[in-house]
């Protein structure tokens, strides 16, 4: 009989300890035919639709409004340098982490962290309760998407200029104070409060676009990853064409060129900047979607000797190249719309030098260019003038710089909703470009949200076989909680919630949760019988510096970002941005005493299940100790029939083995080996003819 050697302490436990019964994962016939347990698993239809599920996935809005803007306020090149260290030395060693574990146990995060111990099945729970945080501001964020792409089907578009009031016959004054798009978002869209103190009532418009959004994932998801898989032919592609397309026609933008050069234009002096690294670290973190439990949910509908090592390395680079080629489109737009706001702000000044000429006033500093005709004046002529006699032209002429307007970086929301909204109203064909884009949106979002739901469904189906018999309605009843809870995001002040969750609700209880996940992995169930496990699914072993990278790099890593973030929390406060109607401007306020307990609460009940969880393991086992169990029952009366059979005595016909509950300490069952790697569980006859043959040859 072949088995493994045993691990010292440090290097974790086997799949067999923790009391608990475990079998191997493959009974097979062959080298290439995996049984498992769970012969009704579903599993994808194709190679295809499984990387495509994981890139719909890792790829999301983060991509698209988050890394550009980090890169912008970062240096550009050297943030993209910093970003792609820490994904080679910490992003890429998790990601191939949760893949194989997902894809060796075959179970939802729930029950692979309980496989490895039943003391940390608390990782489990708290990534469904991050997943769950996630999902109800996120379909939120959807909803936003469709009230945008409703009102992109209207020329002229309805964020191009600003209303009038009709009493008065003026310009409404919030939006002459601030911009058409920025007054069409907060005034038309949200409707927002002044403070997160102000909630205002429900919002008619997006509560209906958040039950459409709800409506439209329980419908893709309403039969598992069957249904979602084929919609993610669409929803993980369409966002690839339209960047390209975006990209072609950015490229023809006066200012395209200025504002890749500010992307690229690297300044190594950001990398001495503790915050940096951390903003970098996080950005990597939820890029590749750590610790969601979404990663080990698609894994565990792999077979068993699918390459997941290539797939991390694979579905890593994809969404690198995705969050490049995002940052481009959006560096382009940017610069375009730089260059435009710079020229107006020429023609104004011009304007008024052109009055000043008119009422006979002459100047030596008059500009020697063509003050009547705007169109022929360059912004670098103007520059040029403007250096030489800016401390004689007066306060009314200002300067007009394309880098200060690029050094106004936007993200999030205000990316998409405010600034690529103004630039496309100048595009011909407006409304086609602005369905295309809020199009693309959706479909980042809800290729993220099939998989943030998946990381809350199948831990549970996986887990309670009453839920994994009901599965649809199990997806139904979860999306309509959603809808109900996520009422709080569709009131005036909503926007505000939306902030809170995202900023505080999934960045500490993630990080810890990975912690523990790197922990389990790496200390308790050992960093070599992991790389044993993985080389029986690869038939060939990975590299031993992913040995060091988990037990060292990864978590040393993890726990530095931890401690920044919460040092981060604690000295600067948690604030939030709001919009004040009344002077038409955005401006930081410091959260209330009842929202900072609302943030606590968040980060607690996330975290708390496995603390919970570990304590009641040791709870149980400690009861289980005490109490005489069924297997020393059991035993008993094993020795008692063995009693009988070696006496004159017939054993009793009406005697029935004992049934051991799941959750009870009972004897491992012994494996024969088939070949190189593959095992077969042996029968009773088999076993005790066996121990009759050691004893006879003195083994």
């Amino acid at each position: 009989m072949t088995e493994k050697p045993p691990l010292d302490g440090s290097e974790g436990r086997t799949w067999m300890e923790e009391g608990r019964s475990q079998t191997q994962l493959t009974a097979v016939d062959g080298p290439d035919e995996a049984a498992t347990d769970d012969g009704d698993r579903p599993a994808w239809d194709s190679k295809i639709q499984y990387v495509l599920a994981q890139v719909g996935f890792s790829v999301g809005l983060g991509n698209v409004w988050r890394f550009p803007y980090l890169c912008h306020q970062n240096g550009g090149g050297a943030f993209m340098l910093l970003y792609v260290f820490l994904l080679v030395v910490v992003g890429v060693p998790l990601f191939f982490m949760e893949l194989a574990a997902g894809q060796s146990i075959r179970q939802g995060s729930i029950g692979v962290w309980k496989h490895i111990s039943p003391k940390l099945g608390g990782i489990g729970y708290s990534s469904c309760m991050v997943c769950f945080y996630v999902a109800l501001y996120y379909n939120v964020i959807i909803a936003w998407s469709l009230f945008y792409m409703g009102n992109s089907f209207q020329y002229p578009l309805p964020w191009e200029k600003c209303p009038t009031n009709v009493t008065s016959n003026d310009t409404v004054k919030e939006c002459a104070g601030s911009s058409p798009t920025s007054y069409f978002w907060f005034r038309k869209a949200l409707n927002i409060t002044n403070s997160i103190e102000e909630s205002g009532e429900f919002n008619p418009i997006m509560t209906g676009c958040l039950l459409a959004a709800w409506a439209i994932v329980a419908l893709a998801m309403i039969k598992g990853i069957k249904s979602s898989a084929k919609v993610m032919y669409f929803s993980s592609i369409f966002p690839y064409v339209v960047l390209f397309i975006f990209l072609i026609r950015g490229l023809l933008l006066d200012g395209a060129l200025e504002g890749i050069t500010y992307m690229f234009y690297p300044k190594l002096e950001i990398w001495g900047n503790v915050q940096v690294w951390r903003q970098a670290a996080t950005q990597v973190f939820f890029a590749l979607g750590l610790g969601y439990g979404s990663v080990i949910a698609y894994s565990s509908y792999n077979p068993v000797h699918n390459n997941c090592h290539r797939d991390a390395l694979m579905v890593s680079c994809i969404n690198f190249m995705t969050s490049v080629l995002a940052s481009l489109v959006v560096f382009i737009v940017l610069g375009f719309r730089a260059k435009n706001i710079a020229l107006r702000c020429v023609a104004e000044n011009l304007s008024v030098l052109n009055l000043l000429a008119s009422s006979g006033s002459n100047q030596h500093w008059w500009p020697w260019f063509n003050m009547t005709d705007v169109s022929t004046v360059t912004l670098a002529e103007y520059r040029e003038w403007y250096h030489l006699y800016s401390s004689m032209v007066g306060p009314k002429i200002t300067d007009c710089s394309l880098e200060q307007e690029m050094n106004k970086g936007v993200e999030g929301t205000g990316l998409a909703f405010i600034a690529f909204t103004e630039v496309m109203a100048f595009f011909p064909a407006s409304p086609f470009w602005s369905a295309l884009f809020f199009l693309m949106l959706l479909n980042l979002g809800l290729s993220t949200m099939f998989g943030t739901m998946q990381g809350i469904l199948t831990p549970l189906m996986d887990n309670f076989s009453l839920l994994g018999h009901h599965r649809t309605l199990l997806t139904v009843s979860s999306c309509a909680l959603g809808f109900i809870i996520g009422l709080l995001f569709t009131q005036r002040s909503g926007n505000y919630f939306v902030t809170m969750f995202d900023d505080y609700s999934a960045t500490l209880p993630l990080v810890i949760v990975v912690i523990f996940e790197t922990i389990s992995v790496a200390w308790v169930y050992g960093t070599d019988r992991f790389l044993d496990d993985i080389e029986i699914m690869l038939k060939w072993r990975p590299p031993v510096v992913y040995k060091y990278l988990w037990k060292y790099v990864c978590l040393l890593a993890m726990v530095s970002l931890l401690a920044a973030s919460l040092l981060r929390m604690v000295f600067k406060g948690p604030t939030y941005t709001a919009w004040n109607q009344s002077t038409a401007s955005e401006m930081t306020l410091e959260y209330p005493g009842w929202a900072l307990a609302m943030i606590i609460m968040l980060i607690v009940f996330a975290s708390l299940p496995v603390p919970v969880s570990y304590i009641y393991s040791l709870v149980k086992n400690r009861w289980v100790r005490s109490t005489p169990s069924q297997v020393e029952v059991g035993q008993e009366m094993r020795r008692e029939l063995y009693t009988k059979c070696s006496s004159t005595e017939q054993p009793d016909s009406h005697f029935h083995p004992v049934h051991f509950r799941e959750d009870e300490v009972h004897p491992t069952p012994a494996f024969l080996s088939v070949g190189n790697e593959h095992y077969r569980l042996l029968s009773q006859e088999e076993d005790e003819e066996e121990e009759e043959e050691e004893q006879d040859t003195g083994v």
